[in-house]
């Protein structure tokens, strides 16, 4: 997803000189094709990230279009407050990119996982939420948000993400999910980190005769609430499914949606716990414990699709 963000940085700052790179000390390995093609449009501002932000928003005012980039602890909960005043209520086109997704630096511990990034995030007026699903999904994403010229944070795995979707993205549009597959008996809602996941999900089920509609939900605010409102009344189960928290993050923001409604199916929300790890490991590793794999999805849904009908 990294390359992705930066390939396509590069290929749109060419054509906007507008365009700025602004990072916390950190990308190495992954930013030098913009700081090398595109000298003038990058800043290394240090370990200093609520100093970032408020230098991403003074060239905001300036007339730049400003990347923020870090490890998601420290580009969202480090500085919210600067994010809150400097960017966000002044609506201005500045992007905090976060990278490291869930348990993308596993090994690191609690520090830097990014269990809570959304659920804060998502808090903040005018400013999307965006977590894109593969390298496809972030070239997408970075034009939109450029185009669109308001506040947004981009969330990114570091796991060297496939690409999920078939070839580039002509329907990409900040607050449109993307229904991959169709289906009657359970809505799979998913996106970010978890696409993957979701769509080997999908064809585990198949297989055991359960008619998966899966969900992209790659925008978490503005979320599409006809979307989701067209699945709760079409499908049978309804499943949330995130590298997240259970507070607050996309399973929060259907079930939301949901509560609007006098009846709907019922809602199985998949994620992290609630909780700070107690162990180290790696990103798979933890996927593993908390059951979201492919296999602890399928059974999970399994059992609550089968309850469903007996219920």
């Amino acid at each position: 997803m990294r390359k992705a963000f930066v390939s396509t940085l590069v290929a749109l700052g060419k054509l906007d000189p507008r365009i700025m790179l602004v990072t916390g000390d950190l990308g190495f390995n992954a930013l030098e094709e913009f700081r090398d093609t595109l000298p003038h449009q990058y800043l290394n501002a240090g370990v200093a990230e609520q100093n970032m932000l408020g230098v991403a928003a003074g060239r905001a005012l300036s007339g730049r279009i400003v990347f923020a980039y870090s490890i998601i602890p420290f580009v969202t909960y480090r500085c919210f407050e600067h994010v809150r005043d400097d960017v966000s209520y002044h609506n201005l086109p500045v992007c905090m990119v976060g990278v490291g997704g869930g348990y993308g630096y596993g090994i690191l511990g609690s520090t830097h996982h990014s269990l809570e990034d959304v659920a804060i995030m998502r808090t903040l007026p005018n400013t999307a939420v965006i977590c894109p699903g593969d390298p496809l999904e972030v070239a997408a994403a970075v034009s939109a948000i450029i185009a669109a010229g308001t506040p947004a944070y981009l969330r990114l795995g570091k796991a060297g993400e496939p690409n999920v979707h078939a070839g580039p993205l002509t329907n990409f549009a900040i607050g449109k999910g993307i229904v991959l597959q169709d289906g009657t008996d359970v809505a799979l809602i998913t996106g970010g980190t978890m696409l993957e996941t979701g769509r080997d999900a999908a064809k585990m089920l198949a297989e055991k005769g359960i008619s998966v509609r899966l969900i992209d939900l790659h925008t978490v605010k503005p979320l599409d609430r006809a979307l989701v409102l067209k699945a709760a009344t079409e499908t049978k189960l309804i499943v949330t499914l995130e590298e997240h928290g259970p507070i607050g993050g996309l399973g929060g923001a259907v079930a939301e949606v949901l509560s609007q409604l006098p009846s709907h199916a019922r809602h199985l929300t998949l994620s992290a716990p609630d909780a700070f790890a107690g162990d180290i490991g790696s990103q798979n590793y933890f996927r593993r414990k908390e059951g979201l794999t492919a296999a602890g999805v399928t059974e999970a849904i399994r059992q609550a699709f089968s309850a469903s009908e007996r219920g």
